[in-house]
Protein backbone atom coordinates (compact mmCIF):
# COMPACT_ATOMS: atom_id res chain seq x y z
CA UNK A 1 0.00 0.00 0.00
CA UNK A 2 1.57 3.34 -1.03
CA UNK A 3 2.17 6.21 1.35
CA UNK A 4 0.98 8.72 -1.22
CA UNK A 5 -0.72 8.57 -4.60
CA UNK A 6 -1.57 11.09 -7.32
CA UNK A 7 -4.39 10.11 -9.69
CA UNK A 8 -4.80 12.06 -12.96
CA UNK A 9 -3.18 15.09 -11.30
CA UNK A 10 -3.40 18.26 -13.39
CA UNK A 11 -2.05 21.73 -12.65
CA UNK A 12 -1.64 24.80 -14.86
CA UNK A 13 -0.12 28.23 -14.32
CA UNK A 14 -1.91 30.27 -16.95
CA UNK A 15 -1.16 28.52 -20.25
CA UNK A 16 1.87 26.73 -18.78
CA UNK A 17 1.08 23.07 -18.07
CA UNK A 18 3.00 21.83 -15.01
CA UNK A 19 1.16 18.52 -14.46
CA UNK A 20 -0.79 16.83 -17.25
CA UNK A 21 -3.00 14.07 -15.79
CA UNK A 22 -0.09 12.56 -13.87
CA UNK A 23 -0.36 9.18 -12.12
CA UNK A 24 2.29 8.68 -9.45
CA UNK A 25 2.80 6.93 -6.13
CA UNK A 26 5.43 6.78 -3.39
CA UNK A 27 5.99 3.57 -1.45
CA UNK A 28 7.81 2.96 1.79
CA UNK A 29 11.56 2.58 1.26
CA UNK A 30 11.59 4.54 -2.02
CA UNK A 31 14.40 7.08 -2.42
CA UNK A 32 13.29 9.08 -5.43
CA UNK A 33 15.43 11.55 -7.36
CA UNK A 34 13.23 14.11 -9.13
CA UNK A 35 14.78 15.53 -12.31
CA UNK A 36 13.67 18.25 -14.70
CA UNK A 37 14.75 21.51 -16.20
CA UNK A 38 14.70 24.73 -14.21
CA UNK A 39 11.12 25.98 -14.27
CA UNK A 40 9.66 22.56 -15.14
CA UNK A 41 7.69 22.50 -11.88
CA UNK A 42 9.74 20.22 -9.61
CA UNK A 43 9.29 22.38 -6.50
CA UNK A 44 5.61 22.84 -7.36
CA UNK A 45 5.20 19.06 -7.53
CA UNK A 46 6.75 18.79 -4.07
CA UNK A 47 4.27 21.37 -2.76
CA UNK A 48 1.43 19.29 -4.19
CA UNK A 49 2.82 16.15 -2.55
CA UNK A 50 3.18 17.93 0.80
CA UNK A 51 -0.37 19.22 0.51
CA UNK A 52 0.29 22.96 0.58
CA UNK A 53 -0.75 23.44 -3.05
CA UNK A 54 -3.96 22.17 -4.59
CA UNK A 55 -4.60 20.62 -7.99
CA UNK A 56 -6.71 21.91 -10.86
CA UNK A 57 -7.85 18.36 -11.53
CA UNK A 58 -7.30 14.85 -10.28
CA UNK A 59 -6.73 13.63 -6.74
CA UNK A 60 -3.99 13.55 -4.12
CA UNK A 61 -4.34 10.72 -1.61
CA UNK A 62 -2.21 10.44 1.54
CA UNK A 63 -2.32 7.32 3.67
CA UNK A 64 -4.00 8.21 7.01
CA UNK A 65 -1.50 8.96 9.77
CA UNK A 66 1.47 9.46 7.44
CA UNK A 67 3.62 12.48 8.34
CA UNK A 68 5.24 14.50 5.56
CA UNK A 69 8.17 16.90 6.11
CA UNK A 70 9.64 19.25 3.51
CA UNK A 71 13.11 20.78 3.44
CA UNK A 72 12.65 23.85 1.27
CA UNK A 73 15.24 25.15 -1.18
CA UNK A 74 15.31 28.59 0.47
CA UNK A 75 16.98 29.09 3.83
CA UNK A 76 14.97 29.82 6.99
CA UNK A 77 14.25 33.53 7.46
CA UNK A 78 14.25 33.68 11.24
CA UNK A 79 17.23 35.79 12.27
CA UNK A 80 16.06 36.43 15.84
CA UNK A 81 15.16 32.83 16.65
CA UNK A 82 17.59 30.43 18.28
CA UNK A 83 18.59 27.18 16.62
CA UNK A 84 16.66 25.21 19.24
CA UNK A 85 13.49 27.23 18.61
CA UNK A 86 13.61 26.72 14.86
CA UNK A 87 14.22 22.97 15.14
CA UNK A 88 11.42 22.62 17.71
CA UNK A 89 9.08 24.40 15.27
CA UNK A 90 9.01 21.12 13.35
CA UNK A 91 6.87 19.67 16.17
CA UNK A 92 4.11 22.29 15.94
CA UNK A 93 2.20 22.70 19.25
CA UNK A 94 4.56 20.47 21.26
CA UNK A 95 7.42 22.42 19.75
CA UNK A 96 6.05 25.64 21.24
CA UNK A 97 5.96 24.01 24.67
CA UNK A 98 9.51 22.70 24.25
CA UNK A 99 10.73 26.18 23.33
CA UNK A 100 9.17 27.60 26.48
CA UNK A 101 10.69 24.80 28.59
CA UNK A 102 14.12 25.27 26.99
CA UNK A 103 14.16 29.02 27.67
CA UNK A 104 12.93 28.59 31.24
CA UNK A 105 15.55 25.94 32.07
CA UNK A 106 18.33 27.83 30.29
CA UNK A 107 17.80 30.61 32.82
CA UNK A 108 16.76 28.36 35.68
CA UNK A 109 17.72 30.65 38.56
CA UNK A 110 15.50 33.42 37.19
CA UNK A 111 12.75 31.11 35.96
CA UNK A 112 9.08 31.54 36.86
CA UNK A 113 8.55 28.28 38.77
CA UNK A 114 4.78 28.37 38.40
CA UNK A 115 5.11 28.83 34.64
CA UNK A 116 7.71 26.05 34.51
CA UNK A 117 5.34 23.65 36.31
CA UNK A 118 2.52 24.50 33.90
CA UNK A 119 4.78 23.85 30.88
CA UNK A 120 6.03 20.56 32.39
CA UNK A 121 2.46 19.38 33.00
CA UNK A 122 1.44 20.23 29.44
CA UNK A 123 4.49 18.36 28.06
CA UNK A 124 3.68 15.29 30.14
CA UNK A 125 0.12 15.28 28.82
CA UNK A 126 1.37 15.36 25.21
CA UNK A 127 4.28 12.88 25.54
CA UNK A 128 6.54 15.89 25.22
CA UNK A 129 9.58 14.39 26.93
CA UNK A 130 10.14 11.77 24.22
CA UNK A 131 9.72 14.50 21.61
CA UNK A 132 12.20 16.68 23.50
CA UNK A 133 14.72 13.88 23.17
CA UNK A 134 14.17 13.84 19.41
CA UNK A 135 14.97 17.56 19.21
CA UNK A 136 18.11 17.15 21.31
CA UNK A 137 19.25 14.10 19.33
CA UNK A 138 18.90 15.77 15.93
CA UNK A 139 20.65 18.92 17.17
CA UNK A 140 23.47 16.75 18.51
CA UNK A 141 23.79 14.69 15.33
CA UNK A 142 24.09 17.80 13.19
CA UNK A 143 26.47 19.38 15.74
CA UNK A 144 24.27 22.46 15.97
CA UNK A 145 24.68 25.22 18.57
CA UNK A 146 21.26 25.12 20.23
CA UNK A 147 21.34 28.60 21.79
CA UNK A 148 22.89 30.54 18.90
CA UNK A 149 20.70 33.01 17.02
CA UNK A 150 20.05 32.19 13.36
CA UNK A 151 21.52 35.53 12.28
CA UNK A 152 24.89 34.38 13.64
CA UNK A 153 25.02 31.36 11.31
CA UNK A 154 26.47 31.04 7.82
CA UNK A 155 24.39 29.72 4.92
CA UNK A 156 25.72 26.20 5.43
CA UNK A 157 24.70 26.13 9.07
CA UNK A 158 21.29 27.65 8.39
CA UNK A 159 20.77 24.80 5.91
CA UNK A 160 21.65 22.28 8.61
CA UNK A 161 19.09 23.87 10.94
CA UNK A 162 16.42 23.61 8.23
CA UNK A 163 17.33 19.97 7.76
CA UNK A 164 17.09 19.36 11.51
CA UNK A 165 13.62 20.95 11.57
CA UNK A 166 12.47 18.53 8.86
CA UNK A 167 14.07 15.46 10.44
CA UNK A 168 12.85 16.05 13.98
CA UNK A 169 9.32 15.03 13.04
CA UNK A 170 10.60 11.60 11.98
CA UNK A 171 8.33 11.73 8.94
CA UNK A 172 7.35 8.67 6.94
CA UNK A 173 7.82 10.81 3.81
CA UNK A 174 10.69 13.30 3.61
CA UNK A 175 10.87 15.87 0.78
CA UNK A 176 14.25 17.51 0.14
CA UNK A 177 14.61 20.45 -2.26
CA UNK A 178 18.31 21.02 -3.06
CA UNK A 179 19.50 19.66 0.32
CA UNK A 180 23.21 19.99 -0.54
CA UNK A 181 23.10 23.73 -1.25
CA UNK A 182 25.31 25.58 1.27
CA UNK A 183 26.69 22.32 2.70
CA UNK A 184 30.39 21.45 2.51
CA UNK A 185 31.61 18.05 1.35
CA UNK A 186 31.90 16.45 4.83
CA UNK A 187 28.32 17.50 5.60
CA UNK A 188 27.12 16.21 2.21
CA UNK A 189 28.78 12.84 2.80
CA UNK A 190 27.25 12.69 6.31
CA UNK A 191 23.81 13.43 4.86
CA UNK A 192 24.26 10.74 2.21
CA UNK A 193 24.86 8.14 4.91
CA UNK A 194 21.84 9.30 6.92
CA UNK A 195 19.54 9.11 3.90
CA UNK A 196 20.89 5.71 2.84
CA UNK A 197 19.93 4.41 6.30
CA UNK A 198 16.62 6.27 6.43
CA UNK A 199 13.70 3.92 7.07
CA UNK A 200 10.99 6.10 5.54
CA UNK A 201 10.44 7.20 1.95
CA UNK A 202 12.04 10.29 0.49
CA UNK A 203 11.99 12.40 -2.64
CA UNK A 204 14.79 14.80 -3.45
CA UNK A 205 15.58 17.51 -5.97
CA UNK A 206 19.30 18.00 -6.41
CA UNK A 207 21.85 19.19 -8.94
CA UNK A 208 24.57 17.15 -7.20
CA UNK A 209 25.02 14.07 -9.40
CA UNK A 210 27.30 12.26 -6.94
CA UNK A 211 24.72 12.78 -4.20
CA UNK A 212 21.93 11.61 -6.50
CA UNK A 213 23.86 8.49 -7.50
CA UNK A 214 24.68 7.63 -3.89
CA UNK A 215 21.17 8.16 -2.48
CA UNK A 216 18.41 7.56 -5.05
CA UNK A 217 17.11 4.12 -5.99
CA UNK A 218 14.47 5.48 -8.38
CA UNK A 219 14.57 8.36 -10.88
CA UNK A 220 11.53 10.40 -11.91
CA UNK A 221 11.81 13.04 -14.63
CA UNK A 222 9.27 15.86 -14.98
CA UNK A 223 9.14 17.03 -18.60
CA UNK A 224 6.46 19.42 -19.85
CA UNK A 225 3.79 18.12 -17.53
CA UNK A 226 4.56 14.41 -17.81
CA UNK A 227 6.37 12.16 -15.33
CA UNK A 228 8.75 9.49 -16.64
CA UNK A 229 9.76 6.90 -14.05
CA UNK A 230 12.77 4.61 -13.90
CA UNK A 231 13.65 2.04 -11.24
CA UNK A 232 17.38 2.15 -10.59
CA UNK A 233 20.32 4.46 -9.96
CA UNK A 234 21.02 7.76 -11.69
CA UNK A 235 23.87 6.39 -13.81
CA UNK A 236 21.69 3.49 -15.01
CA UNK A 237 18.97 6.02 -15.81
CA UNK A 238 21.38 8.07 -17.94
CA UNK A 239 22.30 5.00 -20.00
CA UNK A 240 18.64 4.06 -20.38
CA UNK A 241 17.65 7.59 -21.40
CA UNK A 242 20.41 7.78 -24.02
CA UNK A 243 19.19 4.49 -25.53
CA UNK A 244 15.57 5.68 -25.48
CA UNK A 245 16.39 9.01 -27.13
CA UNK A 246 18.35 7.26 -29.86
CA UNK A 247 15.50 4.81 -30.49
CA UNK A 248 12.95 7.64 -30.44
CA UNK A 249 14.96 9.69 -32.93
CA UNK A 250 15.21 6.69 -35.30
CA UNK A 251 11.48 5.97 -35.01
CA UNK A 252 10.62 9.63 -35.60
CA UNK A 253 12.67 9.68 -38.81
CA UNK A 254 10.80 6.64 -40.17
CA UNK A 255 7.46 8.15 -39.11
CA UNK A 256 8.23 11.51 -40.74
CA UNK A 257 9.26 9.77 -43.98
CA UNK A 258 5.98 7.84 -44.06
CA UNK A 259 3.97 11.00 -43.26
CA UNK A 260 5.69 12.88 -46.09
CA UNK A 261 4.78 10.09 -48.54
CA UNK A 262 1.14 10.20 -47.43
CA UNK A 263 1.04 13.98 -47.77
CA UNK A 264 2.25 13.63 -51.38
CA UNK A 265 -0.47 11.06 -52.02
CA UNK A 266 -3.27 13.21 -50.61
CA UNK A 267 -2.17 16.14 -52.80
CA UNK A 268 -2.29 14.15 -56.00
CA UNK A 269 -4.58 15.14 -58.85
CA UNK A 270 -8.36 15.08 -59.16
CA UNK A 271 -8.43 11.51 -60.39
CA UNK A 272 -6.44 10.27 -57.42
CA UNK A 273 -8.63 12.17 -55.00
CA UNK A 274 -11.80 10.66 -56.55
CA UNK A 275 -10.51 7.15 -56.02
CA UNK A 276 -8.67 7.64 -52.74
CA UNK A 277 -9.19 5.18 -49.91
CA UNK A 278 -11.18 6.81 -47.08
CA UNK A 279 -9.50 4.54 -44.53
CA UNK A 280 -6.12 5.81 -45.74
CA UNK A 281 -7.37 9.39 -45.35
CA UNK A 282 -8.41 8.72 -41.78
CA UNK A 283 -5.02 7.12 -41.12
CA UNK A 284 -3.31 10.24 -42.50
CA UNK A 285 -5.37 12.48 -40.21
CA UNK A 286 -4.33 10.34 -37.25
CA UNK A 287 -0.69 10.60 -38.31
CA UNK A 288 -0.96 14.39 -38.54
CA UNK A 289 -2.37 14.55 -35.01
CA UNK A 290 0.33 12.23 -33.68
CA UNK A 291 2.99 14.44 -35.28
CA UNK A 292 1.51 17.62 -33.82
CA UNK A 293 1.33 16.04 -30.36
CA UNK A 294 4.90 14.78 -30.45
CA UNK A 295 6.92 15.97 -27.48
CA UNK A 296 10.07 16.97 -29.33
CA UNK A 297 13.30 17.38 -27.39
CA UNK A 298 13.70 20.85 -25.97
CA UNK A 299 16.45 23.14 -27.15
CA UNK A 300 19.87 23.02 -25.56
CA UNK A 301 21.79 25.82 -23.94
CA UNK A 302 24.61 27.26 -26.03
CA UNK A 303 27.03 28.88 -23.59
CA UNK A 304 29.83 31.06 -24.93
CA UNK A 305 32.42 33.18 -23.18
CA UNK A 306 33.35 36.54 -24.63
CA UNK A 307 37.09 36.02 -25.01
CA UNK A 308 39.73 38.58 -24.05
CA UNK A 309 43.38 38.87 -25.04
CA UNK A 310 45.54 36.10 -23.64
CA UNK A 311 46.94 36.73 -20.21
CA UNK A 312 50.60 36.41 -19.39
CA UNK A 313 51.98 32.90 -18.94
CA UNK A 314 52.01 33.33 -15.15
CA UNK A 315 48.64 34.35 -13.70
CA UNK A 316 49.66 34.57 -10.02
CA UNK A 317 52.72 33.62 -8.01
CA UNK A 318 52.36 33.23 -4.23
CA UNK A 319 55.41 32.97 -1.99
CA UNK A 320 55.23 32.06 1.72
CA UNK A 321 51.67 33.37 2.10
CA UNK A 322 50.16 33.40 5.59
CA UNK A 323 46.78 34.90 6.37
CA UNK A 324 45.37 35.62 9.80
CA UNK A 325 42.24 37.36 10.98
CA UNK A 326 43.01 38.41 14.53
CA UNK A 327 44.20 35.29 16.32
CA UNK A 328 42.66 32.97 13.73
CA UNK A 329 45.13 31.38 11.29
CA UNK A 330 43.44 30.76 7.93
CA UNK A 331 46.33 30.04 5.52
CA UNK A 332 49.70 28.80 6.73
CA UNK A 333 52.82 29.47 4.65
CA UNK A 334 51.46 28.71 1.15
CA UNK A 335 53.65 28.94 -1.95
CA UNK A 336 52.20 28.16 -5.38
CA UNK A 337 52.11 29.37 -8.98
CA UNK A 338 48.97 29.58 -11.13
CA UNK A 339 49.73 29.27 -14.84
CA UNK A 340 47.65 30.34 -17.83
CA UNK A 341 45.25 27.53 -18.71
CA UNK A 342 45.17 25.99 -15.23
CA UNK A 343 41.78 24.83 -13.98
CA UNK A 344 42.06 24.73 -10.20
CA UNK A 345 39.42 23.63 -7.71
CA UNK A 346 39.50 24.83 -4.11
CA UNK A 347 38.35 22.15 -1.66
CA UNK A 348 37.65 22.53 2.05
CA UNK A 349 35.03 22.69 4.74
CA UNK A 350 32.81 25.76 5.10
CA UNK A 351 34.82 28.53 6.72
CA UNK A 352 38.18 26.98 5.83
CA UNK A 353 39.32 30.02 3.82
CA UNK A 354 38.56 29.22 0.17
CA UNK A 355 37.08 32.65 -0.60
CA UNK A 356 40.00 34.29 1.23
CA UNK A 357 42.49 32.48 -1.01
CA UNK A 358 40.52 33.55 -4.09
CA UNK A 359 40.79 37.18 -3.03
CA UNK A 360 44.54 36.82 -2.51
CA UNK A 361 44.98 35.16 -5.92
CA UNK A 362 43.06 38.01 -7.57
CA UNK A 363 44.95 40.73 -5.73
CA UNK A 364 41.84 41.83 -3.80
CA UNK A 365 43.35 41.04 -0.39
CA UNK A 366 46.89 41.70 0.85
CA UNK A 367 48.01 38.71 2.93
CA UNK A 368 49.27 39.08 6.50
CA UNK A 369 52.65 37.71 5.42
CA UNK A 370 54.29 36.73 2.15
CA UNK A 371 54.47 38.02 -1.39
CA UNK A 372 51.95 37.97 -4.25
CA UNK A 373 52.98 38.62 -7.84
CA UNK A 374 50.15 38.95 -10.35
CA UNK A 375 50.53 38.33 -14.07
CA UNK A 376 49.84 40.71 -16.94
CA UNK A 377 46.74 41.34 -19.07
CA UNK A 378 44.39 39.73 -16.57
CA UNK A 379 40.69 40.07 -17.41
CA UNK A 380 38.53 38.48 -14.70
CA UNK A 381 34.89 37.40 -14.86
CA UNK A 382 33.52 36.54 -11.41
CA UNK A 383 30.48 34.42 -10.54
CA UNK A 384 29.44 34.51 -6.90
CA UNK A 385 27.00 32.29 -5.04
CA UNK A 386 25.04 35.20 -3.52
CA UNK A 387 23.51 36.38 -6.83
CA UNK A 388 24.65 39.92 -6.13
CA UNK A 389 25.00 40.49 -9.88
CA UNK A 390 21.23 40.79 -10.39
CA UNK A 391 18.89 43.70 -9.77
CA UNK A 392 15.79 41.73 -8.80
CA UNK A 393 13.41 44.47 -9.96
CA UNK A 394 14.81 44.54 -13.52
CA UNK A 395 14.24 42.12 -16.37
CA UNK A 396 16.99 40.11 -18.05
CA UNK A 397 17.69 42.50 -20.91
CA UNK A 398 18.34 45.25 -18.37
CA UNK A 399 20.31 42.97 -16.05
CA UNK A 400 22.43 41.14 -18.60
CA UNK A 401 22.60 43.48 -21.57
CA UNK A 402 22.30 46.86 -19.88
CA UNK A 403 18.99 47.50 -21.62
CA UNK A 404 20.68 47.42 -25.03
CA UNK A 405 19.13 45.70 -28.04
CA UNK A 406 22.46 44.19 -29.11
CA UNK A 407 25.40 42.76 -27.19
CA UNK A 408 28.94 42.02 -28.38
CA UNK A 409 30.12 38.45 -27.78
CA UNK A 410 33.55 37.36 -28.98
CA UNK A 411 33.85 40.42 -31.21
CA UNK A 412 30.48 39.83 -32.90
CA UNK A 413 27.20 41.69 -32.41
CA UNK A 414 24.31 39.54 -31.27
CA UNK A 415 20.71 40.42 -30.55
CA UNK A 416 20.01 40.47 -26.82
CA UNK A 417 17.03 38.11 -27.11
CA UNK A 418 19.05 35.70 -29.24
CA UNK A 419 21.91 35.74 -26.72
CA UNK A 420 19.56 35.10 -23.78
CA UNK A 421 17.76 32.32 -25.67
CA UNK A 422 21.15 30.55 -25.81
CA UNK A 423 20.74 30.28 -22.04
CA UNK A 424 17.27 28.70 -22.48
CA UNK A 425 15.23 31.82 -21.70
CA UNK A 426 11.97 32.21 -23.62
CA UNK A 427 10.87 35.72 -24.69
CA UNK A 428 8.30 35.95 -21.87
CA UNK A 429 10.91 34.96 -19.24
CA UNK A 430 13.37 37.48 -20.69
CA UNK A 431 10.90 40.28 -19.92
CA UNK A 432 10.13 38.96 -16.42
CA UNK A 433 11.65 40.71 -13.36
CA UNK A 434 14.52 38.67 -11.92
CA UNK A 435 12.70 38.31 -8.59
CA UNK A 436 10.07 36.13 -10.32
CA UNK A 437 12.65 33.67 -11.69
CA UNK A 438 13.47 30.37 -10.03
CA UNK A 439 16.82 29.91 -8.30
CA UNK A 440 18.17 27.98 -11.28
CA UNK A 441 16.96 30.62 -13.73
CA UNK A 442 18.64 33.34 -11.68
CA UNK A 443 21.89 31.39 -11.78
CA UNK A 444 21.62 31.00 -15.54
CA UNK A 445 21.04 34.75 -15.82
CA UNK A 446 24.19 35.44 -13.79
CA UNK A 447 26.15 33.08 -16.02
CA UNK A 448 24.83 34.95 -19.07
CA UNK A 449 25.96 38.24 -17.53
CA UNK A 450 29.37 36.91 -16.46
CA UNK A 451 30.07 35.29 -19.82
CA UNK A 452 29.14 38.46 -21.74
CA UNK A 453 32.27 40.18 -20.42
CA UNK A 454 35.66 39.69 -22.10
CA UNK A 455 37.66 37.42 -19.80
CA UNK A 456 40.73 35.24 -19.69
CA UNK A 457 40.15 34.21 -16.06
CA UNK A 458 36.87 32.72 -14.83
CA UNK A 459 36.32 32.71 -11.07
CA UNK A 460 33.32 30.58 -10.15
CA UNK A 461 32.12 30.42 -6.55
CA UNK A 462 29.51 27.63 -6.24
CA UNK A 463 28.23 27.99 -9.83
CA UNK A 464 26.28 24.73 -9.76
CA UNK A 465 23.68 25.62 -7.12
CA UNK A 466 20.13 25.24 -8.46
CA UNK A 467 21.15 24.51 -12.07
CA UNK A 468 19.48 21.56 -13.76
CA UNK A 469 21.74 18.65 -14.64
CA UNK A 470 21.66 19.20 -18.41
CA UNK A 471 22.78 22.81 -17.95
CA UNK A 472 25.53 21.63 -15.61
CA UNK A 473 26.89 19.32 -18.28
CA UNK A 474 26.88 22.13 -20.84
CA UNK A 475 28.68 24.42 -18.37
CA UNK A 476 31.30 21.70 -17.95
CA UNK A 477 31.78 21.57 -21.72
CA UNK A 478 32.24 25.33 -21.85
CA UNK A 479 34.86 25.32 -19.09
CA UNK A 480 36.74 22.46 -20.72
CA UNK A 481 36.86 24.42 -23.98
CA UNK A 482 37.83 27.71 -22.35
CA UNK A 483 41.46 28.53 -23.19
CA UNK A 484 41.94 30.81 -20.20
CA UNK A 485 42.31 30.08 -16.48
CA UNK A 486 39.55 28.73 -14.23
CA UNK A 487 39.44 29.09 -10.43
CA UNK A 488 36.56 27.08 -9.00
CA UNK A 489 35.01 26.76 -5.55
CA UNK A 490 32.46 23.96 -5.46
CA UNK A 491 31.14 21.25 -3.16
CA UNK A 492 29.88 19.36 -6.22
CA UNK A 493 32.29 16.43 -6.43
CA UNK A 494 31.24 15.29 -9.92
CA UNK A 495 31.51 18.80 -11.34
CA UNK A 496 34.97 19.17 -9.79
CA UNK A 497 36.09 15.83 -11.25
CA UNK A 498 34.90 16.76 -14.73
CA UNK A 499 36.37 20.28 -14.88
CA UNK A 500 39.56 20.79 -12.87
CA UNK A 501 43.12 19.65 -13.56
CA UNK A 502 44.24 20.08 -9.95
CA UNK A 503 42.78 20.83 -6.54
CA UNK A 504 44.03 22.89 -3.61
CA UNK A 505 42.87 21.29 -0.36
CA UNK A 506 42.54 23.10 2.97
CA UNK A 507 43.94 20.53 5.37
CA UNK A 508 44.68 20.52 9.09
CA UNK A 509 46.55 23.39 10.77
CA UNK A 510 45.44 25.74 7.96
CA UNK A 511 47.83 24.12 5.50
CA UNK A 512 46.84 24.29 1.83
CA UNK A 513 48.26 21.59 -0.42
CA UNK A 514 47.89 21.10 -4.17
CA UNK A 515 47.13 17.74 -5.80
CA UNK A 516 46.97 16.76 -9.48
CA UNK A 517 43.55 15.58 -10.70
CA UNK A 518 40.02 15.99 -9.36
CA UNK A 519 38.36 15.34 -6.03
CA UNK A 520 37.87 11.60 -6.63
CA UNK A 521 41.54 11.21 -7.58
CA UNK A 522 42.49 12.75 -4.26
CA UNK A 523 40.08 10.49 -2.35
CA UNK A 524 41.45 7.39 -4.11
CA UNK A 525 44.87 8.31 -2.80
CA UNK A 526 43.60 8.47 0.78
CA UNK A 527 42.21 12.02 1.00
CA UNK A 528 39.35 12.60 3.43
CA UNK A 529 38.08 16.05 4.37
CA UNK A 530 36.49 14.71 7.54
CA UNK A 531 39.99 14.01 8.88
CA UNK A 532 40.90 17.69 8.91
CA UNK A 533 40.16 20.03 11.79
CA UNK A 534 38.66 22.67 9.55
CA UNK A 535 36.51 25.25 11.35
CA UNK A 536 33.17 23.55 10.89
CA UNK A 537 31.09 26.10 12.73
CA UNK A 538 33.05 29.29 12.53
CA UNK A 539 31.91 30.24 16.03
CA UNK A 540 34.37 32.24 18.10
CA UNK A 541 33.32 30.39 21.22
CA UNK A 542 35.20 27.31 20.03
CA UNK A 543 33.90 23.76 20.21
CA UNK A 544 30.24 23.39 21.01
CA UNK A 545 29.45 21.56 24.24
CA UNK A 546 26.84 18.99 23.30
CA UNK A 547 27.05 17.01 26.52
CA UNK A 548 23.34 17.45 27.17
CA UNK A 549 22.33 17.31 23.55
CA UNK A 550 20.43 14.05 23.24
CA UNK A 551 19.75 13.20 26.85
CA UNK A 552 16.61 11.58 28.15
CA UNK A 553 14.61 14.72 28.90
CA UNK A 554 12.91 14.91 32.29
CA UNK A 555 11.35 17.75 34.30
CA UNK A 556 13.97 20.22 35.43
CA UNK A 557 15.17 20.11 39.03
CA UNK A 558 18.40 22.01 38.72
CA UNK A 559 20.85 23.10 36.08
CA UNK A 560 23.46 20.84 37.66
CA UNK A 561 21.26 17.77 37.06
CA UNK A 562 20.56 18.94 33.53
CA UNK A 563 24.29 19.20 32.80
CA UNK A 564 24.72 15.62 33.96
CA UNK A 565 22.70 14.19 31.08
CA UNK A 566 24.54 11.91 28.67
CA UNK A 567 24.84 12.62 24.97
CA UNK A 568 23.53 10.22 22.34
CA UNK A 569 26.11 9.03 19.78
CA UNK A 570 26.57 11.49 16.93
CA UNK A 571 26.37 8.74 14.33
CA UNK A 572 23.04 7.34 15.51
CA UNK A 573 20.79 6.87 12.45
CA UNK A 574 17.82 9.11 11.90
CA UNK A 575 14.77 6.90 11.54
CA UNK A 576 11.14 7.19 10.60
CA UNK A 577 8.45 5.29 12.48
CA UNK A 578 6.92 2.28 10.81
CA UNK A 579 3.95 3.17 8.69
Amino acid sequence: MPLLRLDKASLNFGTHVLLDEVDFEIKRGARIGLLGRNGAGKTTLMKVIEGIMGLDGGERWLRPGVKVAWLEQSLPDADEQTVYDLVADGLAEVGDLLKQYHHLTSNYEDADMAQLERVQSALEAKDGWSLSQKVDTVISQLDLPADKLMKELSGGWRKRVALARALVREPELLLLDEPTNHLDIPAIEWLEKQLQDYHGALMLITHDRSFLQNVANKIVELDRGHLYQFEGTFERFLRYRAEQLAAEESANKLFDKKLAEEEVWIRQGIKARRTRNEGRVRALEAMRKERSDRRVQQGKANFQVSSADRSGKIVAELTDITQRFGDKLVINNLSTTVMRGDRIGLVGANGAGKSTLLKILLGQLVPTEGKVKLGTKLEVAYFDQLREHLDLEKNLIDNVCGGQEYIEIGGKRKHAISYLSDFLFTPDRIRTPAKALSGGEQNRAILAKVFSRPANILVLDEPTNDLDIETLELLEDLLLGFDGTVLLVSHDRKFMDNVVTSIMVFEEDSNVREYVGGYSDWVRHGGNLSDFAAPQTGFSSGAIDSSAAAAEATPAVSKKESDANVSAPLNAPLTAPKA
